[in-house]
């Protein structure tokens, strides 16, 4: 898992720790010292902590005047033990909120396991949305089968095109307007 880095082609685009409104606005990183890990794996120092023992992010592009968000995401979802979506939502989604981010699009392609609590800062989440949306893209098949099978998924827009989507082909204003353009019209 070491060898997993954050998606660095965007860059150029935006940096989060350069970012005066992210929640990682001055953290520093070392190539080198390997400080977080995903059970007995260590992971790459370019992720993020933001307070879950398994789970760590990489918010890779923030467009504060479209709204929008794109967060890479890693390691174990676990809301049984950890209550990861607390931390999420809490430190991490609602900062970016108070700065007009509606639309969160949450790349999981990483993530490996979902564990269940509850639905409560779930749908706390989607109802302050309001206008936008939380889309999730290229989570595994079991994962997202977790997230139906307790219905997480009404919080969420997911299956069908954003299940595959090769997103590291496209910027990140490319990207989104493909992931906008789907979700609108599955809202429609």
């Amino acid at each position: 898992m070491h060898d997993i880095e954050p998606y660095y082609n965007w860059r150029h685009y935006y940096i989060a720790s350069e970012d005066e409104r992210s929640p990682f606005h001055a953290r520093e990183y070392s190539e080198f010292e390997f400080v977080d890990r995903v059970y007995n794996y260590v992971i790459h120092p370019q992720w993020d902590n933001f307070g879950s023992a398994t789970l760590f992010m990489k918010i890779l592009y923030t467009d504060y005047d479209e709204g929008y968000t794109i967060i890479e995401l890693i390691g174990e979802w676990n809301d049984a033990i950890d209550n990861d979506i607390m931390f999420f939502k809490r430190d991490i989604i609602e900062p970016l909120m108070e700065y007009g981010i509606d639309k969160f699009i949450l790349i999981g392609e990483n993530v490996l396991n979902f564990h269940y609590s509850d639905d409560c800062y779930y749908e706390e989440w989607f109802d302050e949305v309001e206008d936008g949306y939380i889309a999730l893209v290229n989570f595994l098949p079991h994962v997202i089968e977790e997230f139906k099978a307790i219905h997480l998924d009404q919080y969420f827009v997911l299956g069908g095109e954003l299940e595959d989507v090769s997103w590291r082909t496209y910027n990140p204003m490319q990207f989104f307007s493909k992931i906008d353009g789907y979700v609108q019209k599955r809202l429609c």
